[in-house]
């Protein structure tokens, strides 16, 4: 029981912490942020982020670029506007498209939250190596780019969820999983 309470105390934080930032999250990407993590220069440090292959059974990484020195809340944020927005090579979304950030943060214990619309789950085709996919998509691509995130924990709506699709358990926060990356 106290577990829960720490956890709603925790999240409705976090929450506040979301609606207090100035920077929009609940939009599509737009062309200066798509512009952010695809242009290279000096100044620029590799991301990878995490798509499926055409057969659609692992992860493969794309490289993209972003400004060095980005707040971490910031820069997780443009990943995940990355992700929605899909891949720029042969790879495959694992994201639906029609699926909008709500909100991201990163608490003290190095936990990135990522709420996600429902679309997420209105449009999944389902299926426990798509969500696997999905899943450690976000995951992965967040932990392995940022320092600050150890865990990451998906909301939908702003609310938990037990699964996206039914397979996998959603309760707790997730650390990257390279069994699915090739």
């Amino acid at each position: 029981m106290i577990r829960l309470v720490g956890l709603v105390l925790t999240v409705s934080a976090g929450l506040l912490l979301m609606v207090a930032c100035n920077e929009p999250v609940n939009q599509k990407p737009s062309v200066s942020d798509a512009a952010v993590m695809t242009e290279h220069s000096d100044d620029d440090r590799v991301m990878h982020l995490y798509f499926a292959n055409n057969d659609q059974n692992v992860l493969m990484a794309e490289q993209r670029s972003m400004p060095e020195g980005i707040q971490p809340e910031k820069a997780g944020v443009r990943i995940m506007q990355a992700l929605l927005a899909g891949p720029k090579q042969r790879l495959e979304r694992t994201i639906p498209a029609e699926t909008r950030l709500r909100g991201f943060y990163i608490l003290d214990n190095r936990t990135a939250y990522v709420d996600l619309s429902n679309e997420i789950r209105e449009h999944h085709p389902g299926g426990a190596r798509s969500e696997l996919l999905t899943i450690f998509s976000i995951v992965n691509s967040l932990t392995m780019n940022l320092t600050d995130v150890e865990t990451v924990k998906i909301l939908i709506e702003g609310q938990e969820m037990t699964t996206l699709t039914g397979h996998m358990d959603l309760r707790f926060p997730m650390r990257a999983n390279l069994l699915y990356v090739r």
